[in-house]
């Protein structure tokens, strides 16, 4: 870690990776696509724009990899010119080379897939960069906005029952209680750090990022609130309740203690094995491992214990802009979606109304 980036917090230190491997994405690309992101750089987030650039590689490379056109060209190689040639049924052709394609990795190529979801992302970030190179006339023709975009099915959404949030806390808790050597040893020490973090994601909804960049700092016990960076950088103070409490404190003032942190990581709420601040990953990990031992037909993450917690506050109070607010959600209509038009309390309750027989 450099110099610069070890005194950052985990936001800036995030969006300076994050920056730094766009720079070299964009360098194995068109120079008018740095134009693009350049343009774009006030209205999205470093996520965003390093997410697309990675898409919109993908199409370069299929151009390289399927038109004979195109067969010696780099990805870097392409001008104006060349995607004025393009049509609408060469933008058909990638939508159907996205569905499976091969990726080169160190051990050789792999097959890579996309859903209803990923290919709507790669096909926007396309549809994005052609809208600006048409707007700007730098274009004359784009024949994205001819190609309809893959449609995306509503989805089940996948949450905890009352019940099983309470035998994931428990389990969580004591089901290590019977092991025994490296097993019980590594239980134990990571026993109150997974249950403080499951406990604060299920009692505040707060996002998985949310959450691993929490700074032990970020935490008032005197007004029970935790400072987050929400997506687009914008701070914000979410409250908990005596559970998430206890949980924090217990482990702040329990195993954390026991923490000899690397440099760079001694601010960090939740360390990781390696005494680094822990990942996105290895929450996503830890949160997979606990859920399938309690609900294996659910395929828990730690997103559904954000919709866990939207539901249940939503059943509690009724009030859809209050949980909007709470889980930081910028239009409401997103909110109402998930949790209004999808109460399966309501559905259920439905059940027993029609009668086909009569007593």
């Amino acid at each position: 870690m450099s110099r610069i980036m070890k005194y950052k917090n985990y936001h800036e230190q995030k969006d300076a990776e994050n920056i730094q491997r766009l720079r070299e994405v964009l360098t194995t690309l068109p120079s008018f696509v740095s134009d693009y992101f350049r343009a774009t750089e006030m209205s999205t987030s470093t996520t965003t724009r390093l997410s697309y650039a990675y898409d919109i590689r993908i199409f370069f490379r299929f151009l390289v990899e399927r038109n004979p056109m195109y067969k010696h060209y780099t990805t870097a190689d392409f001008t104006y010119e060349d995607l004025d040639k393009l049509q609408a049924v060469d933008i058909e052709e990638y939508k159907e080379y996205l569905k499976l394609y091969q990726k080169e990795e160190h051990y050789g190529e792999v097959d890579i897939t996309n859903g209803e979801r990923g290919m709507k992302r790669k096909m926007s970030a396309l549809r994005s960069l052609f809208t600006y190179l048409y707007r700007y006339e730098l274009i004359q023709n784009n024949p994205v906005v001819l190609v309809d975009m893959p449609k995306l099915h509503d989805k089940a959404i996948i949450r905890l029952e009352p019940d099983e949030t309470a035998r994931l806390l428990d389990f969580i808790e004591h089901g290590g209680d019977d092991l025994t050597g490296q097993k019980k040893v590594y239980y134990e020490k990571t026993k109150e750090r997974d249950l403080a973090i499951v406990t604060l994601l299920l009692g505040t909804g707060i996002r998985v990022s949310e959450c691993v960049g929490l700074d032990v700092t970020d935490i008032d016990f005197n007004t029970n609130g935790i400072r987050v960076i929400r997506k687009g950088g914008s701070e914000m103070i979410v409250y908990f309740g005596d559970e998430v409490e206890k949980a924090l404190k217990d482990y702040i003032n329990g195993s954390r203690k026991l923490v000899n942190p690397q440099e760079g990581h001694e601010n960090a709420l939740f360390y990781s094995t390696q005494r680094r601040r822990i990942g996105v990953k290895a929450v996503e990990n830890l949160v997979k491992k606990y859920s399938r031992q309690v609900t294996p037909l659910k395929k828990i993450t730690p997103h559904k214990l954000r919709s866990t917690y939207g539901t249940t506050l939503y059943q509690e109070t009724g009030d859809i802009y209050l949980v909007a607010d709470v889980l930081g959600h910028k239009d409401v209509n997103t909110t109402r979606k998930h949790y209004a038009a999808q109460d399966e309390s309501r559905r259920r309750s439905a059940a027993n109304v029609v009668k086909l027989r009569k007593e």
